[in-house]
């Protein structure tokens, strides 16, 4: 060999150890964090119970371990978060919500806001809702699509918001709840989620799915801000709404059904929807019928008092104060009914009628009308980690789920108000609020 060959060799021998160098120190700089979070009380979901003194282990997004102080081997150079002193819980789940509606723009206000505003303001209204603890959200319904670029731009990290499952468009018929009654027939304006007859349901849950929705939201009955219809009348057919459900279900979309009226609830459930929204006017029936196949309900029984306080400020039509006068308390009352006839529940709001951040207000009414504040914190928790289909990601604070924490400094099983003072709120193991003793 010749001196130019060997040194030919050397030379790429030399370039190969530079690049495994580079690489190493690549894959060292790329390492996820581990963090240690100290909880003085943590709130099993799972068991229903809560422990004490636990040490909860992180690697990066993800909960890698679990239990009490010393038994968890805490790496050296691990971030320790200290909670010792709060009461920790897994980050809450709201799966009712409009992230991009702004509860001061109801009514014929509404229509001077534009999608592409509407979404700018869903930009605000994640973080707002992210920082009162609620990691993930399922969003129900919104023009333009505007929930769909939300959540891919959260999930791309160019915005903090919470997890997201979304529907865009709302599917309803002509002139429904889901459709938009406001203007007069000049313009001719028909709501981008409108489909009559079973073939055209099934039509829309194709563009739906097509623009990125992963849940499908429909209008099975009226309801109380829509003008000119009446909550407890049903819309949808038995039969639109069992297309409807085929072709989700063969998507692999989940179908949540915004029904007040008895009729509406109980052909909603027996087309297969996966949750009944609202539920207000429920019958016997219903009840039974939900319960046989598993069907979820989520009842918004906090935003009564906002509609009737404030609603009228907010642009709401007197039709729909009336409405919900007629309703508020009915729903409450078969809140409670409901779930003692065993129907499943999952929390939800209807956040974007009524202020975001303030979705922890709903706890209080949900214990007031018969459960305990256990069976509430795992409404929004477990169930509502179940109805969404992410039970293996979120809802418990357990190995192998994302580390979505919060924390408060008083006993929310005893106050549940404590939940409307979030103290600490971390997301996939980053730090959103609050950092406890961090070093």
């Amino acid at each position: 060999m010749t001196l130019k060959p060997i040194a030919a060799a050397l030379a790429l021998l030399s370039l190969a150890a530079s690049l495994h160098a580079e690489s190493g120190a690549v894959s060292t700089a790329a390492a996820p964090r581990i963090t240690a979070v100290r909880a003085g009380k943590l709130v099993d979901t799972l068991a229903g119970r809560v422990l004490e003194n636990q040490t909860i282990l992180i690697t990066g997004e993800r909960i890698t371990a679990v239990g009490p102080a010393g038994s968890v081997s805490v790496p050296a150079g691990a971030t320790i978060v200290d909670l010792s002193g709060a009461t920790v819980l897994p980050g809450l789940v709201d799966a009712h919500t409009h992230l991009t509606g702004d509860p001061h723009q109801h009514g014929y206000t509404s229509l001077g806001v534009s999608d592409i505003r509407a979404a700018m303001y869903g930009a605000h209204s994640a973080r707002v809702t992210l920082e009162a603890g609620f990691t993930t959200v399922r969003n129900v319904g919104a023009s333009g699509f505007g929930d769909v670029a939300l959540r891919d731009a959260i999930n791309d990290g160019e915005l903090p918001g919470p997890r997201m499952r979304v529907a865009g468009y709302a599917i309803g018929i002509q002139g429904g709840h889901c459709d938009n009654n406001l203007l007069p027939h000049d313009f001719h304006y028909v709501d981008g989620g409108v489909a009559d007859g079973p073939w055209a349901a099934r039509a829309k849950v194709r563009e739906m799915a097509k623009y990125g929705a992963d849940t499908i939201k429909i209008c099975a009955s009226g309801g109380v801000l829509s003008k000119g219809d009446e909550p407890g009348a049903q819309q949808f057919t038995l039969e639109e709404m069992k297309a409807i459900v085929e072709e989700a279900h063969k998507l692999g979309r989940r179908v949540a059904a915004h029904a007040h009226g008895a009729s509406s609830i109980r052909d909603a459930i027996l087309a297969g929807v996966d949750s009944v929204e609202h539920a207000s006017l429920v019958d016997d029936e219903g009840i039974r019928l939900a319960r046989e196949k598993g069907t979820y309900f989520v009842m918004d029984i906090y935003n009564d008092d906002y509609i009737l306080q404030e609603g009228a400020k907010a642009g709401m039509l007197q039709e729909s104060l009336d409405k919900e006068r007629a309703l508020g308390q009915l729903q409450r009352d078969n809140f409670r009914k409901a779930f003692k006839g065993g129907v499943k529940m999952a929390f939800g709001t209807d956040a974007g009628v009524y202020p975001h951040g303030d979705n922890a207000r709903q706890f209080r009414y949900m214990v007031q009308y018969g459960m305990t504040p256990m069976q509430a914190i795992q409404a929004a928790t477990i169930n509502a980690a179940d109805l969404l289909g992410w039970k293996d990601r979120i809802g418990s604070v357990s190995p192998g789920k994302y580390a979505d924490l919060v924390a408060v400094g008083g006993d929310p099983l005893k106050d549940p108000a404590e939940l409307t003072r979030i103290q600490f709120v971390m997301k996939g193991g980053a730090v959103v609020k609050g950092q406890g003793a961090a070093r």
